[in-house]
Order: C-alpha cells, then structure tokens, then sequence
C-alpha cells in the first residue's frame, strides 16, 4: 500500500527485454535508504519488487500484465521515474489509499497555466470513466491528485510548482501516456452498486457469475 506522496526520481539505468517482460535496473537515493530483497517500491505509480540491490540502483521485474496495462514498456535507458517506497504502519497518510495496481492508461491532452499552476488535461482509457468524480482522487503515475474538472471523456487536475519539480508529470506533454489507478474506495462502491444491479435481474450468484466478477481464477 502506498499514499502517492513521491518520494524522489530514480533514473533507468538498463533495461533487460523479454519476449513479453522487462527487467529494470533504476538508480536511485532515498528509497535505498532500509530497502530488503522482496520490498514493493512504486514506479510510475506500479508496485514492483525489489529483486537486486546494491547503494546506488535496484532491479525489479516487470510481468507481461503490467506490461499491457502500464507504460512501463516505454521506458528507455535515461528516463525519470516516480519512486515511492510502500507505506509503513504509523505513517502520515499524506495522498490517498493507493494500491500500486495500475487500472489503465491516460493519455495528456492539453496543458495550460494558471498562475503558478499547470493544468493537466488527460483522457482515460473508457472503462475508467465510472470511477472519475470532480474533486475525487486519482493516482496518476503514482502521484496523488485531486480530480479538478469532468468534462465528458476529460478531467483535469492542477499541479503546484513543488509537484511539477519533483515528479515526471512536470516533464510530460501533449500525447505522452500516464498510468491511472483509480481511487480504491471508489471501486468498491461501484462494484457494490453493480452486484445490486445483478441482483434486481434475478440473477443468482453461482460460479459463472463469480468467475466473471474475478471472483474465482478458474
């Protein structure tokens, strides 16, 4: 479990391509500080595990389900990452409840300012929509916001000038690709109201209706 509070940048320093999986190796500070073999640290707003380590980089893989559902796979060698190391018990919750577990991409699509603010334009995957509510929270490459504006298939957010200095989202433009988790409490109303809905069909629950909910892997 995270909180979306960014923690510092970490830079790419290799990538090992597999045929469908990634390994990363990331220079970084901070996060180094207590990190153990098997520890979660946030990249772009995806949980991964620590696999290697030594005091000045760490290694993580990156499976072909995250590969589909992130943009991690468009990383290249030099490129900057959020980092955020996963929240311990007695923390300051200083964002949201955030899970690490990307639900789909955005895509930015304007970029303006507002005094010292940059407004942020971004187009979620569809699917998405449902979850998004104006002044609701939204990670985005594991930086917690606070939704802005809805406007049809757009929302916005507004970053200070701290948060655009010290994650990749100050660096992004037009046409680049963000990952989005939606907020956890969000999802589970939704996922609530829609088995209400089930329910007023007459469907009965049963294991086709589990396995089709993610209940059940088989």
């Amino acid at each position: 479990m995270f909180t979306g509070i960014v923690e510092e940048l970490g830079i790419i320093k290799r990538i090992n391509r597999g045929s469908k999986s990634i390994e990363l190796t990331i220079k970084a500070n901070k996060v180094l500080d207590d990190v153990q073999i098997g520890d979660s640290i946030a990249t772009n707003g995806v949980c991964l595990t620590v696999t290697n380590f030594d005091q000045q980089q760490f290694s993580v893989d990156v499976m072909p389900e995250t590969m589909r559902k992130s943009s991690l796979g468009q990383l290249k060698t030099g490129d900057q990452v959020n980092l955020e190391r996963a929240l311990q018990v007695g923390d300051r919750l200083g964002g949201h409840l955030v899970s690490g577990h990307i639900d789909g991409l955005g895509e930015i699509v304007k970029e303006q300012r507002e005094d010292k603010a940059v407004i942020i334009s971004i187009k979620p995957n569809a699917e998405l929509l449902k979850y998004i509510i104006p002044k609701g929270s939204i990670a985005i490459d594991g930086i917690s916001l606070t939704i802005a504006e809805l406007k049809d298939t757009i929302f916005s957010v507004s970053l200070i000038p701290h948060t655009a200095e010290i994650t990749v989202l100050g660096n992004k433009g037009v046409g680049d690709q963000v990952n989005l988790e939606a907020d956890m409490i969000g999802k589970y109303v939704q996922r609530m109201i829609d088995y209400q809905e089930e329910e007023k069909t007459g469907n009965d629950i049963d294991k086709d209706l589990l396995r089709k909910n993610g209940f059940l892997l088989a």
